[in-house]
Parts: C-alpha cells; sequence; structure tokens
C-alpha cells in the first residue's frame, strides 16, 4: 500500500469531542425526535426559546454563551424519570440519541428539579448509555444539595469515569425577568459544557477544562461559596467545584469524574474525554478494514494509520513523552487477533498512550469488523 493509498481511505481523522445533546422539557417543538442546532436562534425558533419551566432551556442558551457550537435537542412531555429516560425499542427520552451519528456530551438540566430523590432513576441509566454511545455526562445534582452533602449524593449517584458533577449551581440573569431583578440560579451543566467546547477548540481535548482561564461566560454569581477547606473536601469525593475570584469572575476549579475519589486510571476529565475520542476516532477511522481479508496486509495498513493519527496528536501535545515511542503505541498483529478472532471476522487494535496527567500509560482497545477468512 502506498503512500497514496494511506492519504485516502486508509487515513483516520480525529472525531468531534464537544457535541452537546440537551433531554428535557421545552416550551415546543417535536416530541422525541433528536434535532440537531447551531445556535440558541435555532433552539428559539424550533423550542420556543427560554422557559422558567425548563432547564433545558437555560442550558442550551448558556452552552452556545460558553462557546459550544454544535448541539442536539431532545424534547420530552413531562419532567420525569420515565419520560427523561425513555425507551431503547420505541426510540423515546434520551433513547431517541441512538437515531443520531454523533454526540459527545449529554446533558438532562431536569434533574436539578428533582429535590425528592427522583434523580436516583435517571443518572445510573444516563450514565449507562453513554457508556455505551462513547460519550461523557455532566451530571446536574438537585438544587438542594448544599457543600455538606454534595460529596455523599455524587457517591452513591454515580462512580462513572463517563461522567462528572460540579457544584455549586450558577446565577445568570434571565432576559425574561424586569431590569434589576435577581439572577436566576440555574443548573450548571449547560455552562460547563459551553467551557467543554470552547476548551477544546482552544487547546484541545486533553485540556483539564479547569483554572483561572475556565472562566464561566454569563455567570453573575454563584450559588454558594466555598472556602479552601470545603473544596479540597468536595473534590477528594469527586465532585468539581465552581469559585468566584477576584479579577477572574466565576471560573471552573476542577476537572475529574465521578472515578475521581478513588484510584481510576480515569479520575480526570481530560484523561477520559481524550480515550473516548481516540477510540471514536480510530473506530470510524478503520472501518473499511470490514472489505479487507483479515490478516499481516490489513494488521500493517492499521498499524501505520493509526500510527500517523496518533503522531499528529503528538506534534500538538496531546501525550506525555519527549518521543512518539514514549507516548504512544499501536499494535494490530496476530496475538491481538488471534486465530478465533479471524474465524469470526474480528480484527482487534491495542492502543496505550501516555496521558498529560497522570504519565502511566493507559490502554484503550477498538475491535473492527473484517472479512472472514476463506
Amino acid at each position: 500500500m502506498g503512500s497514496d493509498g494511506l492519504a485516502g481511505r486508509d487515513s483516520i481523522a480525529g472525531a468531534e469531542t464537544s457535541v452537546a445533546a440537551f433531554v428535557g422539557v421545552t416550551r415546543e417543538g417535536p416530541v422525541n425526535q433528536a434535532v440537531e442546532i447551531a445556535s440558541f436562534a435555532d433552539f428559539e425558533r424550533d423550542y420556543g426559546g427560554l422557559d422558567r419551566r425548563s432547564p433545558v432551556s437555560f442550558a442550551v442558551l448558556q452552552f452556545f454563551g460558553n462557546g459550544g457550537t454544535r448541539g442536539i435537542v431532545v424534547r420530552v412531555e413531562e419532567p420525569d424519570a420515565a419520560h427523561l429516560v425513555g425507551s431503547e425499542s420505541d426510540r423515546t427520552g434520551i433513547h431517541a440519541l441512538l437515531d443520531t451519528d454523533l454526540f459527545n456530551l449529554l446533558l438532562v438540566p431536569d434533574t436539578f428539579d428533582m429535590t425528592n430523590g427522583e434523580e436516583a432513576d435517571v443518572v445510573p441509566q444516563a450514565v449507562s448509555f453513554c457508556e455505551r454511545r462513547r460519550a461523557f455526562y455532566i451530571v446536574d445534582a438537585p438544587s438542594n444539595r448544599t457543600a455538606k452533602d454534595i460529596g455523599s449524593w455524587a457517591q452513591a449517584a454515580s462512580r462513572s469515569p463517563n461522567a462528572a458533577a460540579y457544584f455549586p449551581p450558577v446565577c445568570i440573569a434571565d432576559p425574561n425577568d424586569s431590569p434589576g431583578s435577581q439572577p436566576r440560579t440555574v443548573a450548571p451543566s449547560g455552562t460547563v459544557a459551553g467551557l467543554y467546547a470552547r476548551t477544546d477548540a482552544a487547546r484541545g481535548v486533553w485540556k483539564a477544562p479547569a483554572g483561572t482561564e475556565a472562566t464561566l461566560k454569563g455567570v453573575l454569581e454563584l450559588g454558594a461559596a466555598l472556602d479552601d477547606r470545603e473544596n479540597a473536601r468536595i473534590t477528594s469525593l469527586g465532585v468539581n467545584v465552581l469559585r468566584a475570584f477576584p479579577g477572574r469572575g466565576a471560573v471552573a476549579w476542577g476537572a475529574r469524574t465521578m472515578a475521581g475519589a478513588g484510584n481510576d486510571e480515569y479520575k480526570y476529565v481530560p484523561v477520559r474525554r481524550l480515550a473516548l475520542f481516540l477510540e471514536e476516532s480510530l473506530y470510524r477511522g478503520t472501518k473499511w478494514a470490514l472489505f479487507e481479508p483479515n490478516d499481516e496486509p490489513l494488521w500493517t495498513r492499521i498499524r501505520l494509520a493509526a500510527d500517523t493519527f496518533l503522531n499528529s496528536l503528538f506534534r500538538q501535545g496531546a501525550f506525555q513523552g519527549a518521543t512518539p515511542s514514549k507516548s504512544f503505541f499501536v499494535k494490530c498483529d496476530s496475538q491481538t487477533t488471534t486465530a478465533s478472532d479471524r474465524e469470526n471476522g474480528l480484527v482487534n487494535i491495542l492502543v496505550g498512550f501516555a496521558p498529560l496527567r497522570p504519565a502511566e500509560f493507559v490502554l484503550i482497545r477498538i475491535q473492527q469488523t473484517a472479512a472472514r477468512p476463506g
């Protein structure tokens, strides 16, 4: 296979990383359909704009205001667990997203209003759905959680590396209120998802969306003020704290997944999202293997394509390590793809990469279908 072939169908392109899917109640619009939007104006046209009974509407406003560029909306009729989760067979609720080609971030802001424990019927199923779709869930805790109990709530809600929780809520201006009125307290997921998108575009999905530069646009104040001690305690329980500093305003001050209370290899948001990006990109970029004989020439082509893709990310600063060989590796051979795999038309790709933090190698596995022998 010459270089022209590699530059063609063998090449692997990076998948998008910050397509945000919003599921919840809106004022109007198609029900249980996944509809793509590219701006808040699109949301106003298709779903009726801001509505105080619609946490999704404020999340969409904040997403685009903080740097988001592509969203998907699924409207449900009632803000309860049954409608939000929906049915896989009927393609309702979050399962309407099965009809989409790609989404990376899931937001279900209606859980912010579930102050009687109903969110326990939403969060685990939304997490499971994201794990199946290589997506990441930004979880909104109920609005009655406090600095004292948000950590224990998060520990009980999920310990998945495919999810992250943020505290406290954010307070924004409500354009529907008269001038001088009090800021409206809303779920933080839309603001955070926009920050993710802005950070991805400026620095890459491997950059932590946290720190003094991780400003939260449109946020007038925060729902609670936490000191250093409270920040450390809550962060240690896998919850990311939003804080306000003089001259900086509100910023995201943590980047842990909900597995971040332990020693999980995916305890950090950028490490997990980088792995999901690599898996999605490699899976999509090697689909051409379906039509090829499952033997060494195919494995060589896959290794070359994956190595070229990962090397381009290395040059962008995605990995730890002074040289490519210290930053990543690709295996696709008779060891990763056994004789039994070949009989079943499967080819297995093993990729290891050294994220910026921590520096240890993280392994991901991609399985692709190839032609059966004979």
